[in-house]
């Protein structure tokens, strides 16, 4: 099953070497919620490189999947990233000037007067 996750890349771990034929990196990645999550991914063997090209404070999306295994009856979950993507700030358009416009179609909408016949609400759709 695989996933993605978007945030701002918060620690980048050293490589580390777990036996002769195993190696492991781990970085972090921290959500932009009102409760910000810090989020711990794994990357293994061969995919240890990939956030070589990577700063801390990028935004990045993270694609991994969820791996879990048991252990002298111990159980233990990694989140195996397999593919990092640069996530760019979007530019801003022409309506972002801090006012709240209405959606277009709507600029010319108005309220019907007090006292208005009930003919004027038979083409709502509600």
């Amino acid at each position: 099953m695989s996933y993605e996750l978007t945030g701002n890349l918060h620690k980048i771990f050293p490589t580390e070497e777990k036996s002769a034929s195993f190696q492991a990196r781990e970085f972090v990645v921290v959500t932009e919620e009102n409760y910000p999550q810090y989020v711990k991914f794994q990357l293994t063997q061969d995919k240890c490189g990939l956030v070589d090209s990577y700063k801390e404070g990028e935004k990045v999306k993270v694609h991994f999947d969820l791996k879990g295994r048991e252990w002298q009856d111990k159980y233990f979950t990694n989140l195996g990233a397999w593919k990092l993507e640069k996530v760019e700030a979007a530019a801003p358009s022409a309506n972002d000037s801090g006012q709240d416009m209405p959606p277009s179609g709507f600029d010319s909408f108005e309220m019907p007067s007090e006292g208005g016949s009930p003919q004027d609400f038979e083409d709502l759709p509600f």
